[in-house]
């Protein structure tokens, strides 16, 4: 099933391109608007071409060198799914396509969307946390003042199993 966000943006998103399309046809014609949506569509390929091949380029030559490549993944992803949006006939999706494609606006849209997967980490995180602590795990007051990690008196909270520990034998041989 797919998230109500992206059902949104399926619905909305080609109603909102008919709508501006049918605008920009009304100020300029018709003609001119099926022309400027082709040459859009022709300069954008070209854009992404170019700037896949560089994305590539600085991947392969990061893998070379042994390093980890998270910059240069994140551009490969951006130039991917900016020009799956170039392709895209239609004048919003052309603006967030080149916004992805283009190499002086993607160090701000790669900033912007990692700083938001990064809120939604730790969303996450806090979430699986508090779960955790609904199956039985030791919930810590938020002030600090239960007991640390790792000291004696969290030993014996819920769901602790007392016991002895015993080292199995090993043959001297």
């Amino acid at each position: 099933m797919l998230p109500v966000s992206l059902l949104i943006a399926f619905l909305v998103v080609p109603i909102l391109e008919i709508y501006v399309i049918l605008q920009v046809g009304h100020l300029i014609g018709g003609w001119p608007t099926v022309a400027l949506l082709i040459i859009e569509s022709l300069v954008g390929a070209w854009i992404v071409r170019r700037e896949g091949r560089r994305a590539w380029r600085a991947l392969t030559s990061t893998f070379q060198k042994g390093g980890l490549p998270d910059r240069e993944l994140a551009d490969a992803a951006l130039v991917l799914v900016g020009g799956v949006l170039l392709l895209t006939p239609g004048f919003v999706t052309d603006v967030f396509g080149f916004l992805f494609v283009l190499p002086f606006t993607r160090p701000a849209v790669r900033w912007a969307l990692s700083a938001y997967v990064g809120r939604r980490v730790r969303v996450a995180q806090s979430r699986a946390a508090a779960s955790f602590e609904g199956f039985g795990g030791t919930p810590r007051p938020r002030d600090g003042s239960g007991p640390q990690e790792g000291s004696a008196a969290g030993a014996g909270g819920p769901g602790v199993v007392r016991g002895e520990v015993i080292e199995e034998d090993r043959d001297p041989r």
